[in-house]
């Protein structure tokens, strides 16, 4: 759309752009079809654009044959946009993008991000949409120029912050270029920039505990000049063998840590539970026969290793809105690592019984003693890894204590995205739980 298209436009919706919503509409097509091609958007995608304004990236989107689902917060340009896109993979949610449920991404194949945020949000709306866990493949996102180079600054800039550092550890963050004011109407205050988010691959990330890493970064930028041997006296008694481990200075400040060192810094403070890791391979259990009757034991690597019919459990955990509990399996895992998996779920071990091994792992696992309701039971097979498992059910709206070493995070997703998800992406589930959720579901219709 040129100037006067947009300006006839904004009277036929009659809208005078706000700057409490950080309305600057891109009159720039040229533009607007570069932006859309740093997206690197096929068919096969599906795109959530964050507030579509006039829909000049709108077009483009479509024009690339992708499903696009859009948020708008103007009602004025809701009904604009509707009367203006007559496309069966085009929707429209009038909405306020930090009041989207995320979790319906989940259920999507090819996730793609794309919008030009509002300043006054932006920071808000990159921690709802990009992290940690999240399903998108790619993010594009226009922004204040400013706030373009924190996200995508090298460590020794000034730039360079605990968001920077927080953002980067889960994606790759690019600069792609700087937007000036004059392709705006009206122009904005400031010059914007175009920054591109990828994920990194969360196997080579190798941290153990996020949450320490969360505290030492912010505690590490809590006062810029000081040093981190200072600011980090609480988590750290030997700074003086930390600091040569990692390869830094005694004198060392925040910003002169790479990604890879804080990565390493957090590990030194919170190291892998080697205990953890010793008494799993240590762990015994009952090896039964066709009719789950006992007839020996065996260790974990051996029951793994020669396929032995053994015993588990997998418990459902539901909130007081009847969303499930889901948990996203950590790196660390000997089988299905980083896929999703029942709220708890595990081995039973010998002398033990189900219902004694279903307490045991919600508690290990979630932290979380609740009444648990047995729901059904599923022979062993090679879907379920030779395993005879005892399904329950329990309630519980969390908050939630789970071991960095087995879970990388825990989530509530209402069971109707749970069933998409799984029937559109039955890959990013461990293969027990998708027999546990087919059981579940026939039991409950």
């Amino acid at each position: 759309m040129n100037l006067s298209q947009i300006r006839a436009a904004l009277d036929s919706a009659g809208v005078r752009p706000a700057k409490k919503l950080g309305q600057n509409f891109l009159h720039d097509q040229n533009l607007a079809r570069w932006i859309v091609e740093q997206a690197q958007i096929v068919p096969d995608d599906f795109v959530l654009e964050i507030g579509p304004g006039l829909g000049a990236l709108t077009s483009e989107i479509l024009k690339r044959g992708a499903r696009l689902l859009a948020l708008e917060k103007d009602g004025r340009l809701a009904n604009f946009l509707r009367e203006k896109f007559h496309d069966p993979r085009f929707e429209l949610r009038y909405c306020d993008a930090l009041d989207f449920d995320t979790r319906i991404l989940f259920a999507e194949r090819n996730v793609k991000v794309i919008g030009n945020l509002p300043y006054y949000i932006a920071s808000q709306l990159l921690f709802r949409f990009v992290d940690f866990p999240n399903c998108i493949s790619l993010a594009l996102f226009m922004l204040q120029e400013e706030m373009a180079r924190r996200l995508s600054a090298k460590p020794g800039n000034a730039d360079y912050g605990a968001l920077t550092v927080r953002l980067q550890l889960h994606h790759h963050v690019e600069y792609l270029r700087k937007i000036p004011r004059t392709v705006f109407i009206p122009q904005p205050e400031v010059a914007s920039a175009i920054v591109r988010f990828t994920p990194r691959d969360e196997k080579r990330i190798g941290i153990f505990d996020y949450e320490v890493f969360g505290e030492i970064v912010k505690h590490g930028f809590s006062q810029r000049r000081k040093q981190l041997r200072k600011l980090l006296a609480g988590q750290i008694d030997n700074w003086e063998s930390i600091s040569k481990k990692i390869s830094v200075p005694l004198t060392a400040r925040a910003e002169e840590l790479s990604f890879e060192q804080w990565i390493a810094l957090t590990n030194l403070i919170a190291p892998r539970d080697e205990k953890i890791a010793s008494q799993a391979s240590a762990e015994r259990f009952p090896v039964v026969d066709e009719n789950d009757r006992q007839i020996g034991t065996a260790s974990r690597l051996e029951v793994h290793e020669n396929n032995f019919r053994h015993r588990a459990v997998h418990i459902l955990i539901f909130n007081h809105a009847g969303e499930v509990l889901l948990q996203k399996r950590s790196p660390w895992k000997d089988r299905h690592p980083l896929l999703w998996d029942s709220s708890a779920a595990g081995h039973v071990e010998a002398n033990e019984d189900y219902d004694e091994a279903a307490g045991r792992e919600l508690m290990e696992e979630l932290g979380a003693s609740v009444s648990l309701d047995c729901i059904g039971k599923l022979p062993a097979s090679a879907k379920t890894g030779q395993e005879f498992i005892m399904i329950y059910r329990g309630e519980h709206d969390g908050p939630f204590a789970f071991p960095c070493e087995e879970i990388s995070a825990v989530e509530f997703f209402p069971i109707e995205i749970v069933e998409r998800w799984v029937a559109n992406k039955p890959e990013d589930f461990a293969p027990g739980f998708l027999e546990c959720w087919r059981l579940f579901n026939a039991i409950s219709s």
